[in-house]
């Protein structure tokens, strides 16, 4: 597994982390196989070729939403809570990083104009009063 930078509640379970855009050379894994998203990054050179696949179908029962978020440009802060909603961290992601939201709650905060990202979550979406509840 790859260097990220953990962002955990006071009983150590795993909320988030961030994974900066400095990749090292290859395939390599983030995310643990029991997660609802898994997240690798690829850094190859010109003229590697990756075999073509399909994925197999295999069940899988997802109980939360867990998401990702690319920044492609600019910058935001985003908001770490624990399940409780206790706030655990604020972290700056810029681009070329991603942050990654296991459990607990999150929210953003735009820093820069023209700030663009990319979010990725396990689906599929039921609409936003059945996903999410705000506070």
């Amino acid at each position: 597994m790859n260097k990220r930078i953990e962002f955990k509640d006071i009983h150590g379970t795993l909320l988030a982390y961030k994974v900066h855009g400095e990749l090292p050379e290859g395939l390599c894994p983030y995310s643990d196989e029991n997660d609802f998203i898994q997240l690798l990054s690829w850094h190859y050179q010109a003229g590697k070729k990756l075999p073509s696949h399909m994925h197999l179908p295999v069940p899988r029962n997802a109980t939360h939403t867990q998401e990702i978020i690319v920044v492609l440009s600019g910058r935001l802060r985003t908001d770490v809570f624990d399940v409780e909603r206790h706030p655990v961290a604020q972290v700056l992601v810029g681009a070329g990083e991603c942050m990654v939201f296991l459990q607990g709650g999150h929210g953003y905060e735009i820093l820069e104009d023209g700030t663009r990202v990319f979010e990725m979550k396990n689906g599929p979406y039921p609409g936003a009063e059945i996903d999410r509840e705000r506070f």
